[in-house]
């Protein structure tokens, strides 16, 4: 047998580099970290939502839908996708496009401050207040509520009846309005203003992420803006007992489609299977939520809603609110007054100049519906319900309850403290294990 040992001891050299090659992808194999297999209907089924889509842009007087869509501006909060990732507290730091507005997942969810407006004596709202934003990620400053029995007359404003107003809605104006103030004082670019019985849900973070893409969408937010939720409003409506739509309210009802004024209050950002919202027969509002697919919820133009839950105001906002409600007159409760302001702007753009009155000081107010802050009736004495009527004396609640919100931060501090599976409202839809 003749055999060529030279070829043995040095083969050849494409049979050298593909040992080589072969030896090279054994090792990436081996020593390279496995990326988990994702079970989308598994994370549905323990969030109790599809992953939320994309949002589109805003056509002029349009609707922007929150389905998913190739030339869409924004993505869904990631948090919504993955079962890893816990949806709320300090770590959670947002998933959206484009990026900077992430920025409402910080300690003061993307406004400057944030003031909760309550009685000092009230400390078992301002325990509960503690506890449920430090859990959910974000810290409040508190500003005190006044009583209107020690306003004197002549700092009250023009055009207020004080025999028809009550001392306690006195009070609660001036509480609002000194917490407005601050942000004119402080030179604040924007700041979040809450009452002191708020609840919200444990996915707030998330759920403000498609807020700020909303109100990016209605009014046309220049590109790197200093706000997450844009620049150009200037009341922010979170928080409120209901409210119609602007192109609803009677003097809007008979104008033309094609008016200016109809196509800008018209504008709708739609975010659809939002698994924050109640199904139809427990969301409450004014508007008929049963004509539209369940779990829907609206960034949209004010009308003029009822209560002030929640709100937050640019530093111009702040200006005109302060100058409206204060140094120019009050004819009435705060929270009408305010909405008054928002209702005067809305109605009057797009009308002649001889009819638009003093245009609302042209303010920019958009809302959401259904809100996502909604005040708490806590377990214990009914009466504790509120500062401004008697509720219910002598009666006792055996546990808290808050319309319109799915996992209630304040229903479930006992499930964030312990890390264990969160609690919702209503039984169609389920909860989630928290990490």
């Amino acid at each position: 047998m003749n055999l060529n040992m030279g070829a043995v001891r040095n083969p050849p050299r494409h049979v050298t580099f593909g040992a080589v090659a072969f030896f090279i992808i054994v090792l990436f194999v081996v020593f390279t970290p496995r990326t988990p297999h994702l079970d989308v209907s598994r994370l549905q089924s323990s969030t109790g939502s599809a992953a939320p889509p994309a949002a589109a842009a805003a056509p002029a007087g349009g609707k922007t839908s929150s389905k998913t869509s190739s030339s869409g501006s924004g993505s869904a909060p990631a948090a919504y996708k993955s079962n890893a990732e816990k949806l709320y507290g300090n770590d959670y730091h947002g998933h959206s496009s484009p990026s900077d507005i992430n920025r409402v997942t910080n300690d003061t969810l993307g406004f400057s401050k944030i003031f909760v407006v309550g009685l000092p004596e009230r400390s078992d709202k301002r325990d509960a207040i503690a506890l449920t934003s430090s859990l959910t990620g974000f810290h409040v400053d508190w500003v005190d509520g006044v009583k209107g029995e020690s306003i004197p007359d002549k700092a009250v404003p023009f055009g207020t009846d004080r025999k028809k107003l009550w001392e306690s809605n006195l009070g609660s104006w001036r509480g609002h309005m000194n917490a407005i103030r601050r942000i004119v004082e402080d030179d604040l670019e924007s700041a979040l203003i809450m009452e002191d019985d708020m609840d919200w849900d444990v996915r707030l973070k998330p759920q403000l992420e498609r807020v700020a893409q909303g109100a990016r969408a209605l009014l046309g937010s220049k590109s790197n803006p200093a706000s997450p939720y844009g620049d150009d409003w200037d009341i922010l409506w979170l928080g409120h007992c209901g409210e119609v739509f602007p192109e609803l309210l009677d003097e809007n009802k008979g104008k033309p489609a094609d008016d200016k004024g109809i196509k800008y209050m018209q504008r709708k950002f739609v975010i659809e299977k939002d698994a924050t919202v109640p199904p139809l027969d427990k969301v409450t509002g004014l508007i008929d939520f049963k004509a539209s697919p369940e779990h829907t919820r609206w960034v949209h133009i004010t009308g003029a809603p009822i209560c002030t839950f929640a709100y937050a105001l640019s530093q111009k906002g702040a200006r005109k609110v302060l100058f409206d409600l204060s140094v120019d007159h009050l004819n009435g409760p705060f929270d009408n007054s305010l909405a008054w302001l928002c209702r005067r702007a809305v109605s009057s753009v797009g009308a002649p100049e001889e009819k638009a009155g003093d245009r609302g000081l042209d303010t920019k107010c958009l809302s959401v519906t259904p809100p996502i802050f909604f005040h708490h009736k806590a377990k214990g004495m009914m009466s504790g319900d509120s500062d401004i009527q008697t509720v219910a004396d002598g009666a006792v609640r055996e546990k808290g309850v808050t319309e319109n919100i799915v996992w209630s931060a304040r229903n479930n501090i006992r499930n964030m403290i312990m890390g264990t599976r969160m609690e919702s409202q209503y039984e169609d839809i389920s909860s989630s294990k928290s990490s």
